[in-house]
């Protein structure tokens, strides 16, 4: 994968991505109090869809730009599924002009916009410019904390927020031979120190087998796991980024029901010739 994230903002993975990290983030807010989000991966947190990096691939054009017309106006699925993918809609249109889709949210944004003024958010950047890009974006305030710390040395610092609620964002650009390895001892130390926190961890679907060991490294775990995946067309070894998933760790209790609503709409959407989804619950 050609990191930085700047070349692949809201493409169909950023897509599934934030639509599970913005219902996740509605159902801590159906409670009175306050609640972390903790980002170990953070990006710059805001992207434009016509950057140069943005123009080099143009993968947004498959991704929010299916759902977003050039002019800002909603490209719609069903009524209810609407009402579901609501939130993510909401964040997207607050950071452009009525009458355009020219910027797309990563998620320090989208939590950002749809946080309460009490909730809180942990952000962290290993790459040294990124960093400075999200300092100069959100500042080090009350509110926003910014660290640039390894994933794994960030999560040892933060965990448990003070809130003892939270959603913990694990999201690596999976370059590293062994990320995949990482990830999951990333979960195991979080869940030491939190374990009632809700985990969300994305992954890519590649042809090379990382999403299925990743997936039953978790699996073996029994914990209370819901996954999420989406294939936009056919996975071939050394075929690019046919799909993506989330793992969440905790889910909450109707997560899977609303994915069940959402998923065979935003396969259709999102296809490249041959979608195909799943939604698996497990209990603990």
């Amino acid at each position: 994968m050609n990191y930085r994230h700047a070349y692949h903002a809201g493409n169909h993975a950023d897509v599934l991505k934030h639509i599970v990290i913005a219902r996740v983030i509605d159902y801590l807010k159906q409670k009175d109090k306050p609640f972390r989000v903790l980002d170990a991966h953070s990006g710059i947190g805001l992207y434009g869809l016509e950057s140069t990096e943005a123009e080099k691939t143009f993968e947004w054009r498959d991704g929010v730009g299916r759902l977003f017309a050039a002019d800002g106006a909603p490209i719609p699925l069903s009524d209810d599924a609407e009402r579901m993918i609501a939130p993510w809609r909401d964040a997207v249109r607050s950071v452009n002009n009525p009458d355009t889709t020219t910027f797309y949210p990563g998620s320090p944004e989208i939590a950002d916009w749809l946080l309460r003024p009490g909730d809180k958010i942990s952000l962290n950047e290993l790459h040294p410019v990124d960093y400075e890009t999200l300092i100069a974006r959100y500042g080090d305030t009350a509110r926003i904390k910014i660290s640039n710390l390894d994933a794994t040395a960030f999560l040892k610092a933060t965990s448990p927020p003070p809130e003892r609620r939270g959603l913990i964002l694990i999201d690596p650009p999976y370059e590293l031979t062994d990320e995949g390895e990482r990830v999951v001892r990333m979960l195991r130390e979080g869940l030491k120190r939190f374990a009632t926190g809700i985990y969300g961890i994305w992954y890519p679907v590649t042809g090379d087998g990382l999403d299925q060991s990743l997936r039953d490294a978790v699996a073996a775990m029994e914990l209370k796991t819901l996954d999420v995946r989406l294939d936009v067309r056919s996975v071939e070894r050394n075929g690019g980024l046919a799909g993506s998933g989330m793992l969440v760790i905790n889910p909450p209790w109707r997560l899977a029901d609303e994915m069940r609503l959402i998923m065979p709409e935003l396969a259709d959407r999102l296809s490249q010739g041959k979608a195909r989804y799943s939604i698996d619950l497990k209990s603990e």
